[in-house]
């Protein structure tokens, strides 16, 4: 369900996935957490987007 270029995010609306995020905390190392935000860059996406891939990749979700 991925967001097309020029199409509007609605609020309380899932886009790429079948469900809303929620908040949640974690904690990690600094050197973790600098990696986290460096690959997320790389990636042209946030820390949460990159956290959330590196789950569903793990258990094939």
């Amino acid at each position: 369900m991925a967001i097309r270029k020029g199409q509007k995010r609605l609020k309380n609306q899932p886009v790429l996935y079948e469900e809303l995020k929620k908040p949640r905390t974690i904690w990690l190392t600094t050197e973790s957490w600098g990696q986290v935000q460096e690959s997320a860059v790389r990636l042209k996406i946030s820390a949460s987007e990159y956290v959330e891939q590196l789950i569903r990749e793990k258990h094939g979700s």
